[in-house]
């Protein structure tokens, strides 16, 4: 089951089931359950995949398999998923029985059609469903609110209830916690949303290229909305991203149903014009937009590919930050949408990315992020009362003298059919009590979320993460460090005389 909100939970199917087995006399000897995961695929399902490798084996204590109904096996777009999965117990001699159907599970025509007919109701439930869930966010775009992602510099995501009535910002890695609730975008402290301005009026009035700007900015000592230096590719982001002239755009990239992950067209965004407040006149949006658009229009493909070859000659490598970083240079996405993909316009100048050597340079920027990361762990245990510090020869904090962390970043890494994996290898030797893993988001540039390893669940030097986990591990994720720094904070007690 993916959620406790319906007749699905887990408490209530185990009823059902110890109510059909003692009206039965059947004893039930194992219990094999999946909570809060989705039933689209197997990957994740962690007691599915157990109770099938148990039956294989043959070294099973049971004759019987009790399953609450056929849409439990999962709601599989293939409906001949949950049939196989039925078929390998019955192999094995193992009967399946359904306490919630109206049928028995005996074989015959009709149990064999109705199941059929049930399968595939499953799988078109969650087809429903997700053409439904899609139609409720696009429809809360077009109403001006948020559908997730950080703000941004010079913008903040505040939280309104039902009615429109502002009840406080959310800072990074908050969520709303009322089903009810929504978010906006508005303007964020003063001196942001003035540099945001700058940023565009140097770039469209007096000619400065992205470069230059961040240029500027690092030398005058601003950081960016994640404390880290200026870069050309983080001020180009500002000049495209259209929330900054106060329109919500949405369904940029889209991944349905466990599918692959795919860009969609501009005519398939979902766009909703002036419903934040803007940072920016439009006037001067479209300015910077015009200009950007140009660098790579005005290019025929052979100019681009010309290009591209050159940066390749002087880099060595290539990658989407590479591109965005080089001066004079369309960017990576006009690259993108000129030739399909970034990997369709490397094989046209003859560079084929070996999967270490591709990300190279992000690798490079992930190795400057660990210790702005390690000093933000400092900050927060700090401020909440503990005593932390950093041992620099084994890069382990060490909290109240009581227990020590390290932190390790993952990068993120696309597999060809779209899905998102972070690799992590851990340094046992150095034994902390807490793993702190830094999962980055796909275009590994902030964190997506954290994960609090504890030295007794972790048995290998290397982990594969993947969007989503086995509850053994996504119950250690969080949102930010909030829980860390609570748990660490010394509490004072009370001495009886």
């Amino acid at each position: 089951m993916s959620t406790d909100h319906q007749k699905y939970s887990t408490e209530n199917q185990s009823d059902a089931i110890k109510q059909y087995a003692e009206a039965r006399g059947i004893e039930i000897v194992r219990t094999y359950e999946d909570a809060g995961k989705s039933g689209l695929k197997i990957e994740g399902r962690d007691a599915l995949r157990q109770l099938i490798e148990d039956v294989q084996s043959g070294s099973t204590d049971f004759t019987l398999v009790l399953v609450y109904d056929v849409s439990r096996w999962g709601r599989f777009q293939d409906a001949d998923e949950s049939a196989y999965y039925e078929y390998i117990c019955r192999r094995a001699g193992i009967a399946v029985e359904y306490c919630a159907e109206q049928f028995d599970n005996d074989g015959s025509p009709i149990s064999t059609i109705v199941k059929g007919v049930k399968r595939a109701m499953a799988g078109e439930y969650s087809r429903e469903l997700s053409t439904k869930v899609f139609a409720g966010q696009g429809r809360l775009i077009e109403k001006g609110y948020r559908q997730g992602g950080p703000a941004g510099f010079g913008l903040r995501r505040t939280l309104i209830d039902e009615h429109g009535v502002i009840k406080g910002l959310l800072e990074r890695g908050e969520h709303k916690s009322i089903q009810t609730d929504r978010v906006i975008l508005t303007l964020g402290p003063a001196e942001e949303v003035d540099l945001v301005r700058s940023i565009y009026r140097a770039f469209v009035h007096r000619g400065y290229s992205e470069r230059e700007i961040a240029d500027d900015l690092n030398q005058r000592g601003v950081p960016t909305d994640l404390g880290r230096p200026w870069t050309r590719g983080t001020v180009h982001q500002i000049l495209i991203n259209e929330k900054y002239v106060g329109d919500n755009v949405w369904n940029r990239r889209s991944f349905k149903l466990k599918k692959k992950r795919v860009a969609n067209e501009p005519e398939m965004w979902i766009r909703a014009q002036d419903v934040f407040q803007a940072v920016v006149e439009r006037e001067l949006f479209e300015a910077a937009r015009t200009i950007i658009n140009a660098r790579s229009f005005r290019l025929s493909d052979e100019e681009m590919l010309r290009s591209l070859h050159k940066l390749y000659q002087q880099k060595g490598l290539l990658s989407g930050i590479v591109i965005d970083e080089c001066d004079g240079l369309p960017s990576s996405s006009a690259y993108s949408s000129r030739f399909g993909s970034l990997l369709r316009a490397y094989r046209l100048i003859g560079f084929t990315p070996d999967r270490d050597y591709r990300y190279v340079q992000v690798n490079r920027e992930l190795r400057k992020l660990h210790p702005e990361i390690v000093r933000q762990v400092l900050d927060g245990l700090q401020v909440t009362g503990s005593d932390a510090w950093q041992d620099l020869q084994t890069d382990r904090v060490i909290v109240n003298n009581e227990f020590s962390l390290c932190v390790v970043v993952a990068r993120c890494v696309e597999t060809p059919t779209g899905l998102l994996r972070w690799q992590l290898r851990f340094d046992t030797s150095l034994a902390p009590d807490i793993t702190i893993v830094v999962r980055m988001d796909s275009a590994n540039r902030a964190p997506l979320d954290y994960y609090l390893l504890p030295r007794i669940d972790m048995f290998s030097e290397k982990l594969r993460l993947a969007e989503d986990n086995a509850l053994g591990l996504d119950a250690y994720r969080f949102d930010g460090l909030d829980l860390l720094y609570d748990i660490a904070k010394p509490v004072p007690l009370a001495e009886e005389i």
